[in-house]
């Protein structure tokens, strides 16, 4: 069990941005990325967020949505919004609207597919005729490389799967839209970066995601569920080090018309590993328990941000136990919030069996090497 006695902050200061006096439209505007990013840009810039609902959404953890800067517009990229009206006066948009979440893409892939492209199409669209617009950051997804996607830059080849398995979807829509947005960009010259976020993590997460399921069980004394054996390799990128990114993106002209991989490649662990990290930080001894996963599942996921560290400048600053440290004490002072809203829900029947019922050593077996 960890000392309680010294609590880490975020680092002081830190990320800042030169971006000003601008008129920023950011769609999905309520979601995690996005609240923690308009965070950063709201204290000097005009911003227009768009997304379905803000109610019980992350970014009613933050002050934004009685900012003086900050307007907000409920509707659907697909259709119930003038699009072209909201972007006519954007000097940049950052779109991180889509569906996401594994459970969710599987049983919804038509509203994933019509969602992550059509909308970015309609989007597209309605900004192609602004003459003012310095910058179109456009979300795209790590699953564009696959299952096996160890040290991957923006030259590695797509991966996605058979369309057997409607996990991919979300992917195919994302890599679809990467093209159609490069298009723009070859085409009418549209100031564009793509940007493929890998495994970001950080306070004000509300959405299903490991970390947020593993200190919430912690928390709550239950048993931490792993899908799986746990020998599936994650890079974790905390919030902060992913908004310096894209603010580098914003500012850099160097940026326009680029893809950038980011992350944070020395915070690489296995997701067995990631519980047992968390179960110590949050001062619990609940057991890991181990669950069939009912999709399929990627193997590994490192990025390399070479090219984000030589174009951008980009540097990851956070380590992994800082940044879950942070976490975990956000978590744990809203803890009511996620009890109340069902987030926190009993163990299922379904585990496989705990790290003391599968050996001293605590690891799963068949032991596997971390390479």
């Amino acid at each position: 069990m960890r000392s309680m006695a010294v609590k880490p902050l975020p680092l002081s200061g830190y990320p800042q941005t030169s971006i000003c006096g601008k008129t920023i439209v950011i769609t999905g505007g309520a979601g995690f990325l996005a609240a923690n990013l308009a965070e950063k840009l709201a204290p000097n810039n005009k911003l227009i967020l768009l997304d379905l609902t803000f109610r019980q959404k992350p970014i009613g953890f933050t002050p934004l949505l009685d900012h003086p800067n900050v307007h907000t517009v409920e509707g659907d990229l697909l259709n119930g919004v003038d699009l072209r009206f909201l972007c006519q006066e954007a000097d940049m948009v950052i779109h991180t609207a889509a569906v996401v979440g594994v459970s969710r893409v599987c049983n919804a892939g038509r509203d994933t597919l019509e969602t992550n492209y059509v909308g970015t199409s309609r989007l597209l669209q309605a900004l192609e005729g602004n003459k003012k617009l310095q910058r179109l950051i456009y979300f795209s997804s790590s699953e564009v490389f696959g299952v096996n996607s160890f040290r991957v830059d923006e030259n590695t080849r797509p991966n996605v799967g058979p369309i057997a398995e409607s996990r991919w979807c979300y992917a195919v829509a994302k890599l679809a839209a990467e093209h159609l947005v490069k298009a723009y960009h070859r085409e009418v010259g549209m100031p564009i970066v793509i940007i493929r976020p890998f495994n970001v993590f950080g306070p004000k997460r509300t959405g299903d995601h490991a970390v947020m399921r593993f200190v919430l069980a912690a928390l709550s004394g239950r048993p931490v569920q792993v899908h799986g054996d746990g020998s599936q390799i994650r890079s974790w990128c905390y919030i902060d080090d992913f908004c310096s990114a894209l603010l580098l993106t914003l500012e850099r002209s160097e940026a326009v018309g680029e893809d950038f991989n980011i992350g944070n490649a020395f915070n690489t662990l296995t997701i067995h590993e990631l519980a047992r990290k968390v179960v110590d930080l949050c001062g619990s001894t609940v057991p890991i328990s181990f669950i069939e996963n009912p999709f399929p599942d990627i193997s590994i996921r490192v990025p390399s941000v070479a090219k984000a560290w030589s174009l951008l400048g980009y540097r990851a600053r956070y380590d992994l136990d800082l940044g879950l440290s942070i976490t975990v004490d956000w978590y744990r002072e809203h803890f009511n919030f996620f009890q109340a809203n069902g987030t926190v829900i009993p163990a299922l029947q379904s585990s496989i069996r705990t790290d003391a019922e599968r050996g001293n050593c605590g690891i799963p077996r068949p032991c596997r090497p971390v390479c």
